[in-house]
């Protein structure tokens, strides 16, 4: 079986758009349509035609471009069934635990409900690979529209009990400012130190930070960390139950 290419670029403003290529079939699928001419110009630019569209949520950044692609490319839109109405131009529903096929390769659905109510994640278990969109960034996680504090921790826990070699490509590029903010929650942590650096300076370079791993995002994503006694004691919540740190974790940085 071909192992799948990728292309990960910028769309709108901070979104990442990424393509996945199986080089056998020709297959193409755009995780999320957040603008349609980054996508075209990344199609272009690899000679890949476009099949499939992996929608993750409903918001206008990441299906903006759903319509017109499906019109130029005749595409196959793969997206959430709690939000179905919500998505333009979807053709297949999906939920938590369904698996599907893509070019050969197994996608397995997460729900991860919290960001948007009926949010999912498409994980590629057997090439290791999870397209988090706005569940999960790096050293970070996505405001609370449409779910409470209770109802992200427990979609985030779905994507911890992932393999830690899992790449994650997530929705935005917010890893500077997510950096900043985390050492204000764990400052003790030496590999957060360390991680925040090196994103310093890739940023400066005009290098971008996804993909990340679950490990990496265990060992310095504050978000992923409610239980550690560190961040606990730092925020004076020692015997706060996990949703409730990882709470007022989401809360400061609203607010940062």
């Amino acid at each position: 079986m071909a192992a799948l290419e990728l292309d990960l670029f910028l769309c709108r403003t901070d979104n990442f758009g990424v393509l996945l290529h199986n080089p056998s079939s020709g297959a193409t699928a755009s995780i999320d349509a957040p603008e349609e001419q980054p996508i075209l110009e990344a199609l272009e630019r690899r000679g890949w035609q476009l099949t499939h569209i992996l929608t993750t949520h409903h918001h206008g950044d990441h299906v903006a471009a759903n319509v017109s692609l499906k019109e130029r490319f005749g595409v196959t839109i793969i997206g959430p069934k709690n939000e179905a109405a919500k998505i333009p131009g979807i053709d297949k529903t999906v939920g938590q635990g369904d698996r599907f096929d893509f070019a050969g390769h197994a996608v397995e659905v997460i729900e991860t409900p919290g960001h948007t109510a009926g949010h999912v994640c498409f994980h590629f278990p057997e090439d290791k690979l999870l397209f988090a969109a706005d569940t999960l960034f790096a050293l970070g996680c996505g405001r609370l529209f449409e779910g409470n504090a209770e109802t992200m921790w427990q979609s985030l826990g779905k994507l911890m009990a992932l393999p830690d070699d899992t790449a994650v490509y997530f929705g935005h590029e917010y890893t500077l400012s997510n950096a900043h903010f985390a050492v204000t929650i764990d400052p003790e942590n030496k590999a957060l130190k360390d991680r925040a650096r090196e994103i310093e300076e890739t940023r400066s370079d005009g290098g971008y930070t996804a993909p990340t791993t679950i490990g990496l995002e265990k060992r310095t994503n504050p978000f992923l960390r409610a239980g550690d006694p560190k961040i606990r004691a730092h925020l004076g919540m020692e015997k706060a139950s996990d949703a409730a740190v990882f709470a007022e974790i989401r809360k400061r940085k609203d607010n940062f």
